[in-house]
């Protein structure tokens, strides 16, 4: 009866040990929301930015330079369309589009920057989906702050 007892004990003792394990992982996950390749140090030359080493929720912003305009104007447009951004964010979006009409790179880096994935110069990227509402407004005003500076 003894060893049946012991086995009992070590038997709960690994299943708590998993729970808690498991909710660990929801948590990293829940940090790291949907960022896909965040890690990293800042820009890479060519196409980055002041800011493109901004720490958000834990990890690195991409950076935004010209060689990312249709991302970035992809972004505004999920943040204008979400409400994150308001004011002038829709006329800095139309100033991008105008600087890569014909681009098909950058056309469709502006698709999927409007389902709201932000593709940095750097090689990071970032999915605004699955982050929360507030982690989501400061990379939508990441993103107004360096795209302003590329038109």
């Amino acid at each position: 009866m003894h060893v049946r007892s012991i086995f009992v004990a070590l038997a709960l003792l690994a299943a708590g040990a998993s729970v808690q394990a498991n909710n660990l992982l929801d948590q990293l996950k829940e940090q790291a929301g949907a960022a896909v390749n965040s890690q990293g140090s800042g820009n890479s030359g060519a196409g980055g930015s002041a800011l493109s080493g901004l720490s958000l929720g834990g990890f690195k912003m991409p950076a935004i330079g010209s060689s990312t305009i249709g991302s970035a104007a992809g972004v505004l447009e999920y943040c204008v369309k979400n409400n994150y951004l308001g004011g002038d964010a829709a006329s800095v979006k139309d100033k991008l589009l105008a600087k890569i009409t014909g681009q098909k790179k950058q056309e469709n880096d502006f698709a999927s920057g409007a389902k709201g994935l932000l593709k940095g110069g750097d090689g990071k990227s970032l999915n605004l989906k699955g982050l929360s509402s507030k982690v989501k407004e400061k990379a939508c005003d990441y993103v107004l702050k360096n795209a302003t500076s590329l038109i």
